[in-house]
């Protein structure tokens, strides 16, 4: 209609190509619960993603059927749309997917996103979320602010076990941060070490042979 706003982005392609690539992000996304592209690329397969996630959950025969012949590799997604993916977002109402804005990934400086799978192993929001609070409770502050208040009730709201899974990354986060400073004194111990030996060599070799 003339005048009248599109309902969707055309991403500069006919329909036969546009349709073709938004079937082979949500086949990636949903292969590896995280992926990165345009913003506008995301904003659109993350419409269709969220369309599929809602057909795994009513798991009647003709939602398997359009998940069918959505896919590139149905026999390899539609046991996990049907499966561990329609369990995870059981009581979630909707916003099975997130787009996050990332720097520009190609020379024309087109803007990225990544988009994901929320509540998965790759939540960046709740793995984020996790180092936020380790570092406050690191400084001896126990009461978070809103924001970190508000991510945390996010990520932990729909997720199973929510609160005891982001205790144990906040553990891991510790772990990892303590693990840091000794491999780095480690390794520059080992660099000092190489270094001297170095010099003593040079220094070797400088000396002059002793004649008999």
């Amino acid at each position: 209609m003339a005048g009248g706003t599109a309902k969707y982005r055309h991403l500069s392609r006919k329909s036969s190509h546009r349709q073709a690539l938004l079937r082979n992000l949500v086949t990636s996304l949903f292969k590896h619960e995280s992926i990165t592209t345009t913003f506008a690329k995301a904003k659109e397969a993350q419409r269709l993603a969220e369309k599929l996630i809602t057909l795994g959950k009513k798991n009647t025969e003709t939602s398997r059927r359009t998940a069918l012949s959505t896919f590139y590799t149905p026999h390899e997604i539609l046991p996990k749309l049907f499966g561990p993916l329609r369990q995870r977002y059981a009581n979630r109402p909707g916003g099975y997917t997130r787009v996050l804005r990332v720097e520009p990934k190609k020379d024309d400086q087109a803007p990225s996103a990544i988009l994901e799978l929320v509540d998965g192993p790759k939540d960046m929001r709740f793995a984020l979320t996790a180092k936020a609070v380790a570092r406050r409770r690191s400084q001896g502050l126990e009461t978070l602010n809103e924001l970190t208040l508000m991510n945390v009730r996010k990520v932990t709201q729909f997720r199973k076990d929510g609160v005891e899974e982001l205790e144990r990354a906040i553990s891991r986060v510790k772990l990892d941060e303590v693990k840091a400073p000794v491999k780095a004194t480690a390794t520059k111990r080992n660099g000092s070490n190489a270094q001297h030996a170095q010099v003593a060599n040079t220094e070797a070799e400088r000396q002059p042979e002793e004649r008999p």
